[in-house]
């Protein structure tokens, strides 16, 4: 992200309840800080014609820059990631990382392509939403867990 502080920019892709706002993919964010100090967030998100609903517990690391999710309940039978934000020439380099399962083995030849295709879409919107229309996207890591 040219011209963005790294410090900024993982501020801006940490603030997960803005989503919403920058994608009409994303229906609802909701965040819970638990009492040890970690958070989950809840969120609903359109897939194809219906809605895909999942908590995450999301472990955020401000000075690394990092943050983990793993999905603690909801329709994926499993949904983990990152999203990393680390100094470039002249700004940032965001980096977002996907595997997921939907359990459905029986379609999933059919369905993943189309999941990865509707994850990536959502995060360039998010991306574009965060830093400018003009953002440079290279690559959005969003597959399949190998089964």
């Amino acid at each position: 992200m040219p011209g963005q502080d790294p410090d900024a920019a993982f501020a801006l892709v940490a603030d997960f309840e803005q989503y919403p706002r920058l994608t009409q993919n994303v229906r609802t964010v909701q965040i819970f800080h638990r009492a040890d100090g970690g958070m989950e967030s809840t969120w609903e998100v359109n897939f194809r014609r219906g809605i895909l609903v999942w908590t995450e517990r999301d472990e955020v690391d401000a000075a690394a820059r990092r943050l983990e999710f793993t999905q603690t309940k909801g329709d994926f039978a499993k949904f983990v990631g990152t999203w990393t934000v680390e100094p470039a020439p002249g700004g940032a380099l965001v980096t977002f990382s996907s595997r997921f399962d939907l359990g459905i083995a029986s379609l999933a030849s059919l369905v993943d392509p189309v999941a990865c295709a509707a994850l990536r879409d959502s995060i360039s919107e998010i991306l574009r939403g965060l830093f400018g229309a003009a953002t440079e996207i290279r690559e959005i890591e969003a597959a399949p867990i190998p089964g």
